[in-house]
């Protein structure tokens, strides 16, 4: 079998075509995707617990702490302890993060609107039904994760 025919081939170039696409209109914008998909998963009106945010996106928590820093150091999130929780932490978007998740937002929604336009109804609501299988599969399915643990 030729990688090209793979399903984890088609998955991760088309993943890496999107990015390198979403990365290019986010350096105009002084971001990277990886900000950006920060800065959707912040709560504009409430902030967001750090503690959910990586597994929002799928980060390491030491990753998404160097990236707090780094978005904080940019001005775009500030932190503070929960009212309600004293031992943890809500990140808030700044006036500056905001502007930025608008953005983020905007070119989200072309790029889905683009593709939509493009591909007919019955195709993508396959492709959502075989990826969501995909994922359910990949994330809960003792045997596929035995036979991939097989040496």
């Amino acid at each position: 079998m030729k990688r090209e025919e793979t399903i984890d081939y088609n998955i991760k170039a088309s993943w890496h075509a999107i990015s390198r696409m979403y990365n290019q209109k986010a350096i105009k914008h002084g971001i990277t995707t990886s900000i950006a998909y920060v800065l959707l998963n912040i709560s504009s009106s409430k902030g967001t617990p750090a503690t959910k945010i990586a597994p929002l996106i799928g980060l390491e928590a030491r990753s998404l702490t160097r990236m707090l820093k780094n978005l904080e150091e940019k001005g775009l999130i500030y932190r503070e302890k929960d009212p309600n929780d004293g031992r943890s932490v809500r990140v808030f978007l700044t006036e500056k993060g905001y502007k930025k998740k608008g953005i983020t937002i905007k070119t989200v929604k072309a790029f889905n609107s683009y593709i939509r336009q493009r591909v007919e109804p019955e195709k993508l609501n396959a492709f959502f039904e075989v990826i969501g299988w995909i994922n359910e599969m990949v994330e809960h399915d003792d045997e596929l994760k035995e036979l991939i643990g097989k040496e």
